[in-house]
């Protein structure tokens, strides 16, 4: 297929992906599966992983899904699909658990204006502490105030 379509279809899913990691983040980890995002509002364990790291491995099965059907069945949307799903995976983990949250001690320096927005975005996401009242729930594109000074 024409390397054009390939590239469209790449980029139109890891920006859908925002969309769909706020939609997921809005209305399923703060809507009726609250009780696995929870624990990342309010640490009540002692480990390293959450209850909430579950959520990556649906995301992980419908990209492994799309690789499958490029490869098996001919469909070859399938690989710029699922490699957009992944890349979208791979920032979020970069952007969210190690920048953000500093699961591992990497990125602490960052502070252009980006990373500045970023951070004090989901600083006000977490100042709430339930599943309601909350706000800014995407990741990479967040609204244009948390950029301001």
């Amino acid at each position: 297929m024409d390397t054009l379509y390939w590239i469209l279809i790449f980029l139109g899913t890891y920006c859908f992906m925002e969309f769909m990691a706020w939609f997921t983040h809005k209305y399923i980890m703060h809507g009726f599966l609250w009780s696995l995002h929870k624990d990342h509002h309010h640490k009540d364990h002692d480990s390293w992983f959450e209850r909430n790291d579950a959520f990556f491995i649906f995301y992980a099965v419908v990209s492994i899904t799309c690789f499958l059907l490029w490869k098996y069945e001919g469909f070859w949307a399938g690989l710029p699909i699922g490699i957009g799903i992944f890349a979208y995976g791979l920032s979020y983990f970069l952007v969210h658990d190690i920048f953000i949250h500093q699961r591992f001690k990497m990125f602490r320096n960052a502070n252009n204006w980006y990373a500045r927005g970023v951070r004090r975005a989901h600083k006000i996401h977490h100042k709430h502490l339930g599943k309601d009242d909350g706000e800014c729930f995407g990741m990479l594109f967040v609204p244009f105030k948390y950029f301001k000074k």
